[in-house]
């Protein structure tokens, strides 16, 4: 039975964890140290949270640690801005670097002296040709390169060269420091590789203290050798650059050197993860800034109203595998919905209202009915609703004339007020275009709290909200922001936009209950859906709530 059971523990886990094990069994790893490098060029979306809940899980696993660092190697696109919305984002998914916040522009000057070691090794040269040039020398994937003209320049012209360009002495572009690996070789990225670039450009964190800026496939691998990274886990497309990876620890002399792992990318169907088309939104004011809650930003997904939980449970249903793939993004509203479920209050709220008047009911007085907090949930308890002569309901649950099995309100028919009475129809107001603007009603007292009464049966329950009491309120409606029949992507790269991806209610009536409601609080407004409080625009005397997803799917789980 043992054994049995062992098997089954070695098949639940991913392949990194069992390569993790196997280092550690093996006495290659004594701690696990990973990390989390964005480059802090944009905002964090849902592929980034994939990246940070597995680097942080598998620290935590292992009882080692979890790095935050900024690959900061390319002031030209870099911003303040950008890092303190991926600090923000990382703690607030969960991931747990304590006081490990590093960033790659810390290590410059031990990365300009690993590029003095190369060259003094032979390994490095600094060369002339244009990047026009590099490119034709480097050859094709058919096709093998060919060596630079100055690739064997000696050890001590190349050194005054690239203390030169260090210096400034140099125009941008006209002198790169080049590795001295294999130009016959099958992969490309091992063609003698640019590593360091003249540059003037003012940086977020070093200022203008540097004119050369290492390039990305040099800095990092010498970034997780400086941490201790034992396991330096990437996405696939970076396979390929592997090689090179592992020359640059090796050659610039680290012992116990990390150890690269690529696993697959989480695509999600229907949406916008690229950065240039998110600041082509919003820079053409399409969406309301990068947390715009209908883009997959971890900051828009946090201020819609989504929960590190939901995540948190939709990238365990993911799963890790080396093999690319797309999920639907009906999986991460069935999570939010499973996560808020049990916990949120439910709350009824009229987001198309019309007035509905009891005319046989006393003027002037309120009552006050109980109505259980979470119906799915008994634990959290029941709630005080006041009720009276004039309530809202939605116009959806009146009609002049209705079809066939339409069982809500109508001229002569009876139906249960959630929570309250029975009311029966006995008039309506039209105004000069035939629109209904009020509704007028007659109440049985003996129906009171409308479940428990068994004189007669209606068919039909319709929520409401009681008028003097009720708060006014603006209600966003998102729709996926690209048009689902048509794709993302036109032919020609531009994006297909949904002109109905958001809808503003700007008159809807909520009960009293979310009166207190602060930013991201959330709840269940009662056959509409899960809604959030806005946190940039809601104000406490006016909220506005973000509709998080709707209470239906077509999505199950398998």
């Amino acid at each position: 039975m043992d054994n049995v059971s062992t098997e089954k523990e070695v098949i639940s886990k991913n392949f990194i964890e069992q390569i993790i094990e196997k280092d550690m069994e093996e006495g290659h790893c004594k701690q696990v140290v990973t990390r989390f490098p964005p480059e802090p060029n944009g905002y964090l979306h849902i592929g980034h949270a994939k990246s940070i809940l597995l680097n942080d899980g598998l620290a935590k696993k292992y009882n080692g640690k979890f790095n935050l660092r900024f690959d900061d190697t390319n002031p030209t696109k870099e911003k303040t801005e950008f890092v303190q919305s991926i600090i923000e984002d990382v703690k607030w998914i969960g991931g747990e670097f304590e006081d490990r916040l590093f960033f790659a522009s810390d290590y410059f000057d031990q990365m300009y002296e690993a590029a003095v070691e190369l060259i003094k090794k032979g390994k490095a040269f600094v060369c002339d040709l244009t990047a026009e040039e590099i490119r034709e020398y480097r050859g094709t994937l058919t096709e093998t390169g060919k060596n630079s003209p100055y690739r064997d320049r000696t050890v001590e012209e190349n050194l005054a060269l690239f203390e030169g360009m260090k210096n400034g002495e140099f125009e941008d572009g006209t002198k790169v420091l080049r590795a001295k690996i294999d130009m016959l070789s099958p992969n490309i990225n091992m063609r003698d590789p640019v590593i360091y670039r003249v540059a003037r450009m003012h940086h977020h964190n070093t200022g203008d203290k540097w004119c050369i800026y290492p390039m990305y496939d040099f800095a990092h691998p010498i970034e997780d050798a400086i941490e201790g990274i034992t396991h330096s886990i990437c996405t696939l497309e970076f396979e390929d650059h592997r090689p090179l990876y592992d020359w640059v620890v090796r050659e610039v002399g680290y012992e116990n050197p990390p150890k690269q792992i690529e696993f697959a990318k989480m695509y999600l169907t229907n949406v916008i993860t690229g950065k240039r088309y998110i600041k082509r939104l919003v820079e053409e004011n399409i969406v309301d800034g990068w947390d715009d809650p209908r883009l997959v930003s971890i900051s828009a997904l946090r201020r819609r109203g989504f929960t590190p939980e939901s995540i948190r449970k939709f990238m365990e249903l993911c799963g890790v595998s080396k093999s690319n793939s797309s999920v639907d993004y009906a999986m991460l509203e069935y999570c939010i919905r499973e996560d808020l479920k049990l916990k949120r209050p439910r709350v009824m709220a009229v987001l198309d209202p019309i007035k509905l008047v009891i005319t046989n009911y006393p003027e002037g007085e309120i009552e006050y009915l109980d109505a259980s907090i979470n119906q799915e949930n008994p634990e959290m308890g029941t709630r005080k609703v006041p009720f009276g002569r004039e309530v809202y309901i939605d116009r959806e649950d009146f009609m002049i004339e209705p079809p066939k099995k339409y069982f809500r309100l109508f001229p002569g028919n009876e139906v249960r007020l959630m929570n309250a009475y029975f009311v029966t129809c006995t008039e309506y107001i039209t105004d000069e275009t035939g629109k209904v603007t009020e509704v007028h009603c007659t109440y049985d007292p003996e129906t009171k709290n409308g479940t428990g009464f068994t004189g007669r049966k209606v068919k039909g329950t319709i929520h409401w909200v009681e008028a003097s009491t009720a708060v006014k309120a603006e209600v966003r409606l998102y729709e996926n922001i690209v048009d689902e029949e048509k794709g993302v992507y036109n032919e020609d790269g531009s994006l297909n936009l949904n002109p109905n991806s958001l809808t503003i209610l700007n008159e809807c009536y909520i009960e009293p209950a979310i009166k207190e409601a602060k930013a991201l609080d959330s709840f269940q407004f009662l056959r509409q859906g899960y809604f959030c409080v806005d946190c940039k625009d809601s104000k406490e005397e006016q909220l506005v709530f973000n509709r998080i997803v709707s209470l239906k799917s077509s999505y199950k789980p398998s």
